[in-house]
């Protein structure tokens, strides 16, 4: 148990943003998935996931971790009410229409709040995303049904302290879903082959590291000697532990680095990819695109269409 205390205690949390909704076209999103981890709770009607569209049921709520790809479905979809990710965010307006917490109680129409928030490892690795975890269900646990109600409530008032009072709400709820999965002896296998990155001091300084330069040199013979291993070795020493190259990790963090660019200055696009490590343009962006279905530029309208909303 201390091991999992150490674990929480390294977590940075953040939370991003809110919203109840209105189920106003049920819509089945292909391929749905976001930069950072997600929370469904079904108050009322019909929501599905997965390829085998396993069932949520109402009071329930549905987590997907931070990229992880997963089929949803909203209300009671058919097949021809199918798109991908990037059609739905396009379209969100048309499928989800905002409502406050009071419109939820009194109505009788579907009905779901969604909370997105940040919980990264020494304010480097994607936590959640990082133990390998799939999107699941969280079940008979009204705690969190409750945390994630508080939180959007407290969204919709103008009161002092609201910063303060979102970190504490996004912290425990954080340490609730941790409990649940514990408690309930969820992906235990997950856990502990992806959690061992805790047990080695070099493979935080490697972190910190390349989350310090991200924009500068990340070749394997940097990170060797950061780490103090053998060029040749240190490829192997970082999959071992994380369970991926580190090249593949140095370009998610990349990404995630330019995502959180997009969202929070009016760089050009072409700026942002320098910033992050990327030399060519096009590139960056064909990466990009690759990497979270849509294009930059898109992706900065659709985060500015969230802010504003939210």
């Amino acid at each position: 148990m201390e091991y999992y205390n150490k674990v929480i205690e390294s977590v940075g949390v953040r939370f991003l943003r809110g919203n109840n909704y209105r189920i106003e076209k049920p819509v089945t999103v292909l391929d749905y998935h976001d930069p950072e981890n997600t929370l469904i709770l079904l108050h009322q009607g019909t929501l599905k996931f997965g390829e085998d569209q396993e069932l949520v049921n109402e009071g329930e709520i549905l987590f997907i971790p931070a990229n992880r790809k997963s089929s949803v479905s909203f209300g009671m979809a058919s097949k021809k009410n199918e798109v991908n990710n990037e059609a739905y965010l396009d379209n969100k307006r048309k499928y989800l229409q905002t409502i406050s917490f009071r419109d939820i109680k009194n109505s009788e129409e579907d009905c779901i709040t969604l909370v997105t928030f940040e919980a990264k490892v020494f304010d480097v690795v994607n936590f959640f995303h990082s133990l390998g975890i799939p999107p699941f269900a969280i079940r008979f646990n009204d705690r969190i049904a409750t945390i994630v109600e508080d939180m959007v409530k407290e969204t919709e008032q103008n009161t002092p302290g609201k910063e303060r009072v979102m970190k504490i709400h996004t912290e425990l709820l954080v340490i609730e879903i941790v409990r649940h999965i514990l408690k309930n002896r969820l992906f235990m296998e997950e856990l502990s082959t992806n959690s061992t990155y805790f047990k080695d001091p070099r493979l935080i300084d490697l972190f910190n590291y390349i989350k310090k330069n991200i924009g500068g040199d990340l070749s394997n013979k940097v990170l060797a000697k950061v780490a103090n291993v053998s060029e040749d070795y240190v490829g192997q020493y970082f999959k071992m532990l994380t369970g991926i190259n580190p090249q593949d990790y140095i370009e998610y963090q990349r990404m995630e680095a330019a995502v959180e660019l997009l969202r929070t200055s009016k760089k050009s696009i072409r700026d942002i990819g320098k910033e992050v490590g990327y030399k060519d343009t096009a590139y960056f962006c064909r990466r990009f695109k690759m990497m979270y279905g849509l294009p930059a530029g898109k992706m900065r309208r659709r985060e500015s269409l969230i802010n504003v909303q939210s």
